[in-house]
């Protein structure tokens, strides 16, 4: 079987050794019999982009499946375990079913629950860092599953000690068993939402209220609108997603762009506490350099405003930007890894270009370089 048949993207070639892992059991017998060699471990392979080329090694597909509520969530919580190979959005249906918030605004994201913290997955406000406790890993060699929590896993905008970003190793090389929740007990009845960013991007006043149900579909549908629910009828799905993250910059540099640039801050500067000792102190006090604040720019925008509008592909080739919004790279049908590298490439030259910012693709990449 090609890596083709097993990714949202619909490319790559056949690896030389396919192992499903339906228990933990079997996941840590494949990875054992794996680490001295190459390997990879795939989910619902809506992140990847491998090459065209046999893949000379093991990759193992993760098929556990479950989650379960358990004890230990403060007050007001309902902490919830989840094994990796799980389909999100089928967890995401059944905590909006049950009332419990904190990851009804990712609904619809493709791939599994084991993906969710190694990218730190979100959108709309709801990031899986707000609601992580720990990850059941299994590090790269061993054969114990351990326990860690979610603040020794370096979480961030898009990224964790264990992923793997373009040309660099992961500061962790381990492999997520399950995932850890504490999700608020908040019903099914209509209730204001109080994350001014959900609000935002729902275009809902501070007093509306709606249910999760109501919150779901919206982000469904918006999500559908721009083709980043899975259909097998709409080319712009067969992508791996958002293909660049939107970059993260010094708020000085922020300023050079156009104001129609969206923009997000990323941090927020702390107030600096200074302590005298006033046996000795002069009466002077020392001028502290503020840290830089840094913004989140809009990738989407820097593309489409470097004259690559939806839709954009090279002459002959079949991959193209999606029809519905610039962010991704799609496979309009027997596109090569060849052809979506090369638009890749492309388009980071363009917005290197027309504004001086690279563009770090999201994906992992298995035998492409752009």
């Amino acid at each position: 079987m090609r890596l083709a048949d097993l990714t949202t993207i619909g490319v790559g070639g056949e690896p030389e050794l396919i192992v499903d892992a339906y228990t933990r059991e079997q996941l840590v017998s494949a990875l054992n019999d794996a680490w001295d060699g190459d390997w990879f471990v795939l989910g619902g392979g809506s992140n990847l982009l491998a090459s065209d080329e046999p893949f000379a090694g093991t990759v193992i597909r993760i098929l556990t499946s479950g989650f379960a509520r358990i004890d230990g969530a403060p007050e007001g919580f309902q902490r919830v375990s989840i094994e990796a190979g799980q389909n999100w959005d089928e967890f995401v249906a059944w905590t909006v079913a049950q009332g419990l918030q904190g990851v009804e605004a990712m609904s619809g994201i493709p791939g599994t629950a084991g993906a969710a913290p190694i990218q730190n997955v979100g959108a709309y406000g709801q990031e899986i860092v707000q609601t992580l406790v720990s990850v059941d890993l299994i590090d790269e060699g061993s054969s114990e599953i351990v326990t860690v929590p979610a603040s020794e896993l370096g979480l961030g905008p898009r990224t964790s000690e264990l992923k793997r970003h373009y040309g660099e190793e992961p500061a962790r090389v381990a492999v997520i068993a399950g995932i850890t929740l504490d999700l608020r007990v908040v019903g099914t009845d209509p209730a204001p939402v109080a994350d001014e960013r959900i609000r935002a991007a729902l275009s809902l006043a501070s007093d509306d209220a709606v249910t999760l149900a109501q919150i779901r579909e919206r982000v469904l549908a918006i999500r559908a609108s721009k083709g980043m629910v899975l259909d097998p009828t709409d080319a712009d799905t067969r992508s791996a997603g958002s293909f660049f993250n939107n970059p993260i910059i010094a708020e000085a540099d922020a300023r050079l762009l156009p104001e129609s640039c969206p923009r997000w801050p990323v941090e927020e500067v702390a107030e600096t506490v200074q302590v005298f000792d006033l046996a000795t102190w002069d009466g002077q006090v020392p001028r502290v350099e503020a840290p830089a604040s840094r913004v989140k720019v809009s990738a989407a925008w820097l593309i489409e405003n470097s004259g690559l509008p939806k839709g954009f592909s090279l002459p002959g080739s079949r991959a193209a930007l999606s029809t519905k919004h610039t962010l991704a790279i799609t496979n309009r049908g027997g596109a090569s890894s060849d052809e979506i590298a090369e638009l890749a490439r492309y388009v980071r030259m363009r917005v290197s270009g027309e504004y001086g910012i690279t563009l770090n693709p999201e994906p992992v990449f298995v035998g492409v370089e752009l």
